[in-house]
């Protein structure tokens, strides 16, 4: 680290060596003709690498030098600024090229690098802040712009989390009257008469008047900032601190207010426990305070990154009974706020979603973005008709809606499952445009976004695998986790899946310190390349390893028994040759009861797959043919079993559905009777004559019982008649019978529209990844799919059993 000094002063700069050592003298003194205004300039702590580290002398010296920090801006506000102040200009305000002359003055820089980024003073107008680069390189990030040039890769990649999120105060005027501006700025104050201040501090401490201790705080945020580190080591400054502790009942709301600004500015360490007094005592000042007020104290506790849950449940109580004074530019700001805190009441929730309602054609592009984004990081939810709105305002100006306010609402759209097609449409047009220029976090919400929702867009997933490899370096490892699970999920390999999967696969391999810190992620990353069909064998042994299925049970805030589960049952099907770690037989047990018990539950509950069981246990002949079972338990989803021998007869192979009692009183009759096709044809008589009756069964809803024999097809009829006629005893389940070896098993699957992708009849990852094992293991799959099946439950009986006897026994051939 290397500290880093801007003097504004006339003249070309140019890039001189490092000279580390003469910092120390600027830091401890101000040199004869040093300007207030000098002090004022911001100075920061950079890292020095070879690509940002500049050491600036001026060409008109003054005997001392002087060290420049750009801003570092991340491309994503920068973008966001820029297509907000687009956004505007097409609704008829001033245009971004009139705003942008006046963004800020820049600093030239002359150097021999071939990447350097523009510098810029920390004296500059209000809207540099937000712009985070100059008016040439905002332009750069206007996708649509002719002038555009190639990004900074550093530029894309870095994201404030304290600034990016805060792009829409910069949107109407009154966000100022209620949030804190770091650019503004007290009358810039020496180091001397800090240090008189100082003085005073320690001379005066027991006659200072509260009044005083405010203005000396306020006073002493103006240093320069480089000295605030010598500011907050110092003992006066402790004692003044100590001071207004000990005065802190005799400050009104406005005193507070400023000097919390004042901690602000000065960078107060956030754990600080000075700033636990100052909690409480802001506590007992809610119900004095105004709206904007209390919106300005949240604010800065938000910039001071100290969590106020206290504070924050007593202002959400004055909100309860004030929600409906809320302004627009309040309930925006209020919403940021709660998103940031991470909590809300749901019945204040809802009262600010009726609000949103009332301000929906008021509100603009980026604060859609900003609500979606506060719902999203609060856990709370939207309406279906809200989200709706919200889709059909960004379809009629997509264009113009930032990259960052896009992810926000495709965070809300995954949150709350509420599929708008042509907001999907639109993003699937602008996406590939806008990715290369997105960081990666943002790619991988995107892509998240898209498995969420079942929506694949080829054109989409292809500009993500292409974006990736160059810069897989900065995926953090939940990126890497999110991004292979959505491609797993989507079930789709692109055209570079060589290239996209082995430079996400190498970055695990550097990540593994990482996964110890977050072992849920390693478990996401091996499930999304299974279901892609790809098995790091290394890996897959060090996830399954009694160390790391440990550490993942201890130190996850999830449940990461199905997901170990899940990962080792595959293994066991799809990679015969592995020899590594596997589960316990205990976990494995806990894993299928739990999967079970889940499954079970599920399709206990779906009248559609009780009528289907039903349906098929009539049809072959009762329920010691069909068993409901999970017959890949690691997969999460149950199936119907269907077991045929060789003559292609059902077999009662489900000996727990007949009582033990009942099973050891049944015997085989050898008889000797030949099935002949002659016998087949008259025990299948009068299937016709059925389908009549079947209509008339669909009129008065009653069953005769000629066309429950008649409906029933080889598995059960054939079996009555010829018990009838003395061939053989129904239902036989003696031990050579149960025991036969099966020629066809079966897996019948009641699907639904959630194991498909949107609008196809493409599996998605897991599913089609059951239905593979399954196959391997010599199963064929019989699919109940969920637009055949649905619509037969309004049809008569018979056409329904006709529909099961032409799935089982077609697909048994």
């Amino acid at each position: 680290m290397a500290l880093v000094i801007c003097r504004r002063f006339p003249g070309t700069l140019c890039g001189t060596p490092s000279q580390p050592a003469l910092i120390k003298n600027h830091i401890n003194k101000k040199l004869l003709g040093q300007t207030c205004e000098d002090c004022a300039l911001t100075a920061r702590m950079i890292s020095t690498d070879t690509r940002m580290a500049a050491i600036l002398q001026l060409l008109k010296p003054i005997r001392y030098w002087t060290f420049c920090s750009p801003f570092t801006y991340s491309a994503t506000q920068s973008m966001a600024w820029w297509n907000m102040r687009s956004y505007m200009w097409h609704k008829g305000q001033d245009s971004p090229e009139n705003s942008l002359c006046c963004l800020a003055r820049k600093v030239n820089i002359c150097n021999t690098s071939a990447s350097w980024r523009l510098l810029t003073t920390g004296s500059t107008l209000p809207g540099l802040e937000f712009s985070r680069a100059s008016a040439s390189k905002a332009s750069t990030l206007n996708l649509h712009s002719p002038r555009a040039m190639k990004i900074d890769e550093e530029d894309i990649e870095t994201f404030d989390s304290l600034e990016d999120p805060r792009v829409f105060l910069q949107l109407r005027p009154e966000y100022q009257l209620h949030s804190y501006n770091r650019s503004e700025t007290c009358q810039p104050l020496s180091v001397s008469e800090g240090e008189l201040i100082l003085h005073k501090v320690t001379v005066y401490q027991d006659n200072l008047q509260p009044q005083i201790i405010v203005d000396y705080f306020c006073k002493l945020s103006s240093l320069p900032a480089e000295q605030h580190p010598v500011l907050l080591s110092s003992t006066s400054f402790a004692l003044l601190c100590q001071l207004s502790v000990k005065n802190i009942h005799l400050f009104d709301a406005p005193d507070l207010i400023n000097i919390l600004k004042a901690f602000v500015s000065l960078g107060i360490p956030h754990s600080h426990s000075m700033l636990d007094v100052f909690e409480t005592h802001f506590c007992h000042k809610v119900w004095e305070m105004s709206l904007d007020q209390l919106l300005l104290v949240a604010d800065l506790w938000r910039y001071l990154g100290h969590r106020v849950p206290r504070f924050l449940k007593i202002f959400f109580s004055y909100l309860n009974l004030h929600w409906k004074d809320l302004s627009l530019s309040q309930l925006i700001h209020l919403i940021y706020i709660i998103g940031e805190s991470r909590q809300a009441p749901q019945d204040l929730m809802q009262k600010l979603e009726s609000l949103i309602l009332k301000y929906i054609d008021l509100i603009n592009l980026e604060e859609i973005g900003t609500i979606c984004l506060g719902f999203f990081k609060s856990s709370s939810s939207l309406s279906e008709f809200v989200m709706r709105k919200f889709g059909d305002l960004a379809c009629a100006d997509m264009q113009h809606l930032s990259s960052y306010a896009l992810v926000n609402i495709l965070k809300m759209f995954r949150f709350t499952h509420v599929d708008h097609v042509n907001f999907m449409k639109q993003f699937g047009q602008i996406a590939p445009q806008r990715i290369p220029s997105l960081g990666v976090q943002g790619v991988m919400h995107l892509t998240l976004a898209c498995s969420a929702l079942r929506f694949l867009d080829e054109r989409v997933m292809n500009a993500v695998a292409a974006s990736l490899p160059p810069r897989v370096a900065y995926c953090r490892s939940k990126d890497v986790a999110k991004i292979l699970w959505s491609f797993g999920t989507l079930n789709y390999k692109p055209p570079n899946a060589e290239e996209f999967y082995s430079s996400l696969i190498n970055e695990i391999h550097r990540k593994m310190l990482e996964f110890n810190r977050y072992p849920e992620h390693l478990l996401t990353c091996l499930l999304g390349l299974a279901f892609s069909e790809y098995f790091p064998v290394e890996l897959i042994d060090f996830a399954l390893s009694p160390g790391f299925v440990r550490l993942a049970q201890e130190r996850s805030k999830f449940e990461v028994t199905k997901e170990l589960y899940t990962l080792d049952g595959t293994v066991g099907i799809e990679c015969p040759d592995y020899r590594g770690n596997r589960l316990s037989s205990q976990l494995q047990q806990e894993g299928s009861e739990m999967l079970w018990n889940l499954a079970r539950k599920d399709m206990n509950s779906k009248p559609e797959f009780l009528e289907a069981l039903f349906l098929l246990e009539t049809m072959l002949g009762g329920p010691q043919y069909v068993k409901h079972h999970m017959i890949l338990p690691h997969t999460r989803s149950s199936d119907l079993e269907v077991q045929l021998d060789v003559n292609m007869k059902p077999l009662p192979f489900n000996r727990e559905a007949i009582p033990i009692e009942d099973v050891a009183k049944l015997r085989l009759k050898h008889v000797g009777v030949s099935l002949t096709d002659d016998l087949m044809n008259q025990l299948l008589k009068g299937k016709s004559k059925g389908h009549s009756q079947g209509e008339i069964e669909s009129d008065n809803g009653q069953q005769p019982l000629k066309l429950e024999e008649t409906a029933k097809p080889v598995g059960s009829s054939l079996c009555n008649k010829v018990d009838r006629l003395g061939a053989i005893e129904m239902a036989d389940l003696s031990p050579a019978t149960c025991l036969q070896a099966p020629q066809v098993k079966l897996a019948i699957q009641l699907t639904n529209r959630n194991q498909y992708c949107y609008g196809s009849r493409d599996l998605l990852g897991l599913h089609n990844m059951k239905r593979r094992q399954l196959n391997q293991l010599g199963y064929r799959v019989v699919e109940l799919s969920h637009w055949e099946w649905l619509p037969l439950l309004k049809r008569t009986r018979l056409e329904k059993l006709a529909f099961l006897h032409e799935k089982v026994f077609t697909s048994a051939l």
